[in-house]
């Protein structure tokens, strides 16, 4: 098992190497707008997986990826050129579908960002069907009629309610 951080280093060397060798090296015409997006080591530095996207439709996406297979030992002879590492690793490669995924993302909050103008509109001249505050209040009391007097059996049923606390003198 190798460090991971060497690991790291050498997916980021093998990621320039081929985006350099596919813009220079490779003339085959199936080949499209490629853009090598990232790249991944394994632990024991015997697999690199490029992944890539292309820029285009369905059709040159497929040449690309076949283009970018049949260069496949071209690329990683290259790689072992210019790495100088004793055993190269076998190389993979992988359409990216982040930036599909980005995509997909954009469009669907677009799409949000357009329910929410519409109810925005519909809100403008609506009212409450109900009333404007739907929640209940406790009731007011409109037995003291304004005075603030008690009733002389309100005020002895009051004082019975309360517990009384005496201290005995010891």
């Amino acid at each position: 098992m190798a460090d991971p951080a060497r690991a790291r280093k050498l997916a980021v060397r093998i990621r320039q190497i081929v985006s350099h060798a596919i813009e220079m090296q490779i003339k085959d015409p199936r080949l499209g707008m490629v853009t090598v997006t990232d790249t991944k080591v394994t632990g024991d530095l015997r697999e690199a997986t490029v992944f890539y996207t292309v820029y285009g439709d369905e059709t040159q996406i497929a040449d690309s990826a076949k283009a970018l297979t049949s260069a496949t030992g071209i690329l990683r002879a290259t790689v072992g050129k210019q790495t100088g590492i004793k055993f190269v690793p076998t190389l993979t490669f992988v359409a990216d579908i982040v930036p599909d995924t980005a995509r997909e993302l954009e469009e669907a909050l677009e799409r949000v960002r357009q329910a929410d103008a519409e109810l925005a509109r519909a809100r403008e001249g609506a009212e409450y069907a109900g009333e404007a505050d739907p929640y209940r209040k406790p009731a007011e009391d409109d037995d003291l009629d304004g005075d603030d007097t008690v009733s002389p059996a309100t005020a002895d049923e009051s004082v019975n309610d309360v517990p009384v606390q005496t201290r005995s003198a010891l």
